[in-house]
C-alpha cells in the first residue's frame, strides 16, 4: 500500500496537476491538506473518475482536508473528537486495515501569539485523539502538512529557524515528539538520515530554485506498521510544474 499525503494549496486550482500526480505515482492513497473548497463543490465525481474514492471536509477560502482511495473508506471521523474548531483540518478513515489520520495542523502565525497558543491547544487535542485512535487501530498512519519541522535536518538554516521561529520552536517540537512517544514513526527517518530533504519551499526569493525549505510534510506510522514501512520520500516532481502547490507529496510504502 502506497500512503501520500499532499497539501495542494487550493484544489481549485490544482486539481489539474492533482491529476496528474494520481496518474503518475498512483497511490492507494492520499491526504490532502488546503483543499480550500466548500463540501458542495468538492470534485468527488472527477476523482471517481481518476479511481479515486473521497472523503471530504471543506469551508470557503481556508483548510479543507480530504482522503482519497482506491478502496472504500468506512468509519470516518471528521475534526477532532471533544475538541471545538469550526476550522477544517482533520478528518480520518479506515482504509484496508489500517487506519489513516489526515491533519492540516494550524501554523501559528508568531511565536507568543493568539494562533501559536492555539496551535499547542490544538496539537494537544490531537494527542488526546491518536491516544485512543491507537488503542482501537494498532495500524495507524497520521499523515498531513504538521507545520512543524522535526529538527535542524529539516530545515535549510538553522540559524533562521530557530527557537524564535515558528514551525522550529522548542515546545511545538516538543509536541511532535510527544505524538512519537505514543509509538508513531516518522517514515522517512526510518530509512534517511541525511539532512537537507525538503517538502515546502516558499514562493518568495526563489525559494524553490535555491532550495530554501523545510520538511514539513509527514508520514508517520504506528509501532505495528513499522517493519513494513519499507520506503518512504518526496516527490518533487510536482513542485517543478507551472502554478505549483509550495508543496510537494510525502509518501510511504507499506509492504506486508
Amino acid at each position: 500500500m502506497k500512503i501520500a499525503s499532499w497539501n495542494v494549496n487550493s484544489l481549485n486550482v490544482r486539481l489539474p496537476h492533482l491529476q496528474q500526480w494520481l496518474g503518475a505515482f498512483a497511490p492507494d492513497v492520499v491526504g490532502i491538506q488546503e483543499t480550500k473548497l466548500e463540501d458542495h463543490k468538492f470534485p468527488d465525481t472527477v476523482l471517481a473518475e481518476a479511481g479515486y474514492r473521497s472523503v471530504f471536509a471543506g469551508q470557503k477560502t481556508y483548510n479543507g482536508v480530504a482522503l482519497l482511495s482506491r478502496l472504500p473508506a468506512s468509519d470516518v471521523q471528521v475534526g477532532i473528537p471533544n475538541f471545538e474548531d469550526e476550522q477544517k483540518r482533520a478528518i480520518a478513515a479506515t482504509v484496508g486495515d489500517v487506519r489513516i489520520v489526515n491533519l492540516y495542523v494550524v501554523n501559528g502565525q508568531d511565536v507568543g501569539t493568539d494562533k501559536y497558543a492555539y496551535k499547542l491547544r490544538w496539537l494537544e487535542a490531537v494527542h488526546a485523539w491518536l491516544e485512543d485512535e491507537l488503542r482501537t487501530h494498532p495500524k495507524l498512519v497520521v499523515l498531513g502538512d504538521f507545520n512543524i519541522a522535526p529538527d535542524d535536518r529539516d530545515v535549510h538554516d538553522p540559524a533562521v529557524w530557530n527557537d524564535s521561529h515558528i514551525l522550529t520552536s522548542t515546545a511545538e517540537r516538543d509536541a511532535l515528539k510527544r505524538l512519537y512517544a505514543l509509538g508513531l514513526h516518522d517514515a522517512y527517518r526510518l530509512h534517511n538520515e541525511a539532512g537537507g530533504v525538503f517538502s515546502w519551499w516558499d514562493y518568495r526569493m526563489a525559494g524553490f530554485r535555491r532550495d530554501l525549505g523545510l520538511r514539513i510534510d509527514l508520514t508517520l506510522v504506528s509501532d505495528a506498521l513499522r517493519d513494513s514501512a519499507h520506503e518512504a520520500g518526496i516527490d518533487r516532481e510536482p513542485r517543478t510544474w507551472e502554478r505549483p502547490s509550495d508543496h510537494a507529496p510525502a509518501w510511504v510504502r507499506l509492504d506486508a
